[in-house]
């Protein structure tokens, strides 16, 4: 009985020492994608947002954006987002014609990605007229 008595505390206290606290992002697109579908080049701008939400217990910071040729960051937030509060990334793709396969990556204080590394993919296929 003893020793039941001290794996069920150990068991509880490790899952307690593990639990992650701080800010966490949590991107709205599935998967943290964003689908451009097919679009004819001269009837879109190609301008898109990627809207997220801080689900953590402590202010979420974006501390840089690392973006990909053909990919313009618009907006970005300046300042920290509060837990339960939710901002955005606005881009701009060139609109080459072709398919779109493009990662744009968030460095941020996050602690539900390594590093506070997240990643954002942008798919898709640009047409011609």
């Amino acid at each position: 009985m003893k020793k039941f008595i001290t794996f069920s505390l150990l068991l509880f206290l490790s899952n307690f020492c593990f639990a992650q606290s701080g800010p966490k992002i949590k991107i709205l697109q599935e998967e943290n994608t964003l689908d451009y579908g097919k679009v004819y080049k001269s009837n879109d701008k190609g301008i898109r947002s990627f809207t997220f939400t801080n689900i953590g217990d402590a202010p979420l910071n974006i501390n840089g954006i690392q973006s990909t040729a053909s990919c313009t960051i618009l907006y970005k937030p300046n300042g920290s987002i509060a837990p339960g509060k939710s901002d955005r990334i606005d881009i701009k793709y060139n609109m080459v014609p072709g398919p779109i396969r493009k990662t744009i990556t968030l460095e941020t204080n996050a602690v539900n990605y390594e590093e506070g590394r997240v990643p954002l993919k942008i798919k898709g296929e640009i047409l011609s007229n």
